[in-house]
């Protein structure tokens, strides 16, 4: 089979990529683009046609065809300006260096107007960028750090109302969002509002010299949403339903630079509490010292306490009956994060808070004796238990 003959790094038509098994690589209803650089013929995939050559090299869709792609070479190096065009207008503009990536401005249009405005580093964005919506209004600002990290935004609805705000220590975003008063650099704390594109109030925030100290989002009939609050010692969430209700909540406090969990509760939809854990802060992370969880009728359902009694890890275990009074009692020692060993004795009650039953254990957490006992206290059964399964009674006082 013949080889293809030299394409400009396109295929001249599709039923010539059919014949030679090339449909993938052609798109039927795109033309070849036929690239020119200081009035002779290149092809962009093939280095040789573009070897030591400078200018400027312009890509038609076939031709005599509109104006597709602009590139500029230095010495055969891609290097330079960059532009797209499409349907006649200019899509894209931007630079790249000698390693090809993008490097000073770049700016892309949709319809003839301006929609992005960036600039580059070495292929990082640096400085301000700019974004805005179809009918010109600024949509969203950012300050980028030399390291390429967003460091600051805002975002604007389609009727230049705030949407979005992020603070950084000190204003970078000025001109286009006045974040000096925004964040609080100007005069203690300030509170702003933010919209919906529709126009609806969606929440606020409140800033302080750049730190957010308190944010509410809301829900689309205007009721609280999540709420946080935020102190230098530490602060707190709350997230409700879409009928007010508080769902759920969590407090932290900050130590060395770290957030660290100390309260989390749970709601039912009624309101009620049904969960709660407690966090004690430690040189190695929080660690958990309490979880209790409620009946939805308000009465508590069970309780774990984490403790260390002699330096051992251990989880005091409580279940309750719905009326409240206790229903079990048990400590177990933990080893790792799965392994638990009984320890001690373990008591049953009845929901009237008499003791009915007992489980004894010994140090290696094996059940060695069970008791018993009915509504009045007397024992029914007291049975001795060994390694083997085997059991021996005691006789019943």
């Amino acid at each position: 089979m013949p080889l293809l003959p030299h394409f400009h790094g396109a295929c001249r038509a599709s039923f010539a990529c059919i014949a030679f098994g090339l449909a993938a690589l052609c798109a039927p209803a795109l033309a070849l683009q036929v690239c020119t650089l200081n009035g002779e013929s290149v092809n962009p995939a093939n280095g040789h046609t573009t070897a030591g050559k400078t200018g400027l090299m312009r890509c038609h869709e076939g031709e005599g065809g509109p104006l597709v792609r602009e590139q500029e070479l230095k010495n055969g190096v891609f290097m330079g300006v960059v532009r797209y065009h499409q349907g006649g207008a200019l899509q894209r503009e931007y630079s790249v260096n000698e390693r090809g990536n993008k490097d000073g401005r770049s700016r892309e249009y949709a319809r003839g107007q301006l929609v992005v405005e960036e600039t580059y580093r070495n292929g990082s964005t640096v400085g301000l960028a700019r974004r805005w919506h179809a009918n010109g209004q600024l949509r969203r600002v950012s300050f980028h750090g030399d390291d390429g990290q967003e460091k600051a935004s805002a975002e604007f609805t389609p009727q230049g109302k705030l949407s979005e705000l992020r603070c950084a220590p000190a204003p970078l975003l000025g001109p286009d969002a006045d974040d000096a008063t925004w964040c609080g650099h100007r005069s203690g704390p300030a509170s702003v509002n933010l919209y919906a594109d529709d126009g609806r109030l969606r929440g606020s925030l409140v800033h302080e010299r750049g730190e957010r100290r308190r944010s509410e989002l809301l829900w689309d009939n205007g009721k609280p949403r999540e709420q946080t609050e935020t102190l230098a010692e530490g602060g707190s969430e709350r997230s409700y339903d879409q009928a007010g209700v508080k769902r759920r909540e969590r407090s932290w406090v900050l130590a060395d630079g770290r957030r660290s969990t100390t309260l989390e509760r749970e709601y039912h939809d009624s309101g009620t509490l049904v969960r709660e854990r407690r966090w004690k802060p430690g040189p190695r992370g929080s660690e958990l010292q309490l979880e209790q969880r409620w009946y939805l009728n308000g009465q508590p359902r069970d309780k774990q306490e984490y403790l260390s009694p002699d330096g051992t890890p251990a989880r005091r275990d409580t279940r309750f009956h719905d009326n409240g009074r206790v229903a079990f009692e048990g400590l177990w020692l933990l080893s790792g994060r799965y392994e638990h060993q009984a320890s001690g004795v373990h008591k049953h009650y009845d929901s009237e808070g008499h003791l009915r039953r007992e489980e004894h254990h010994d140090a290696r957490g094996r059940l060695t004796r069970e008791r018993e006992l009915d509504e009045a206290g007397r024992v029914t059964r007291d049975d001795e238990l060994f390694e083997d399964g085997s059991r021996k009674a005691y006789s019943a006082r």
